[in-house]
């Protein structure tokens, strides 16, 4: 399974069916939500939403509960009479959980608990598994914490050992990685340096909850164009060496070129 929807992935509530389109029209993908976003006696009406949505099913992914939610089992069969195949799976904890979906969905699923975190590894093993996310609330949540983050901002040591852990799991199996969101939604600036280092860390996408975070994201994803015209020249100059050699003042080896075909796969 692979993840290629782009960088700004904008969660959409699932009982909101008149922003889907217009959410859609913002964002990289849309994520619409049958879990946090809906209200327990609003999940029966999100789920005949996701039914009657008119929405390119390539650039949707639905979010369902977590497998040992009462909501589970409900979600999964709505899901499988859509056309909806990327499906995002709240609160993994067991990968055998997800042989619940079978070969025609790709996954991401949503490592936010302290097992979920704990079991990363296994979990982005799984053949279903495009992608991991992780999340802080419920993460600090699951561990009898009160936040994720200090009051300047900064996230709390447990957050960013829980967001590494996930992005090497997600890198050790071949899979990709997407950051948190942000939510403070005012917080432009502290978005963009938190997307900022999602990319230069090896994240592939970052999830937002408003429409005005998505310009943020793709800017920070979105190599300047002096880096691209570095990339491209080192490259070039590489195909005349053998080994480690010298480009622009500084020490070029194959983790360099690694950078910049990273680098030049986002141009």
């Amino acid at each position: 399974m692979s993840f290629d929807l782009g960088p700004a992935l904008l969660f959409c509530p699932a009982d909101r069916p008149e922003r889907f389109a217009g959410a859609l029209s913002k964002a990289d993908a849309v994520i619409l939500d049958l879990e946090d976003a809906v209200l327990p006696d609003a999940k029966a009406r999100a789920r005949e939403n996701i039914l009657a949505a008119d929405v390119d099913p390539a650039r949707v992914i639905v979010r369902v509960n977590d497998p040992a939610s009462a909501h589970f089992a409900a979600d999964l069969d709505a899901v499988a009479r859509t056309a909806f195949r990327t499906v995002m799976v709240a609160k993994v904890e067991n990968p055998a959980t997800l042989d619940a979906f079978d070969e025609s969905y790709a996954l991401l699923a949503l490592c936010e608990t302290a097992a979920g975190v704990q079991n990363a590894g296994d979990i982005a093993a799984h053949p279903r598994v495009a992608a991991l996310m992780w999340g802080a609330e419920d993460l600090v949540a699951s561990i009898g914490g009160t936040a994720s983050r200090f009051a300047d901002g900064r996230y709390r040591d447990v957050a960013r050992h829980a967001r590494s852990t996930v992005l090497i799991a997600a890198a050790a199996h071949g899979k990709a990685a997407i950051d948190a969101v942000h939510l403070d939604m005012d917080d432009l600036d502290g978005l963009a340096a938190e997307a900022a280092d999602a990319v230069a860390s090896g994240f592939r996408a970052t999830a937002c909850i408003h429409p005005k975070q998505v310009a943020v994201i793709r800017d920070a994803y979105r190599p300047d164009p002096a880096a691209v015209e570095w990339a491209r020249a080192v490259l070039a100059a590489a195909e005349g060496e053998h080994g480690v050699f010298r480009f622009d003042g500084r020490m070029v080896d194959e983790p360099v070129l690694r950078h910049a075909r990273a680098l030049l796969a986002r141009a």
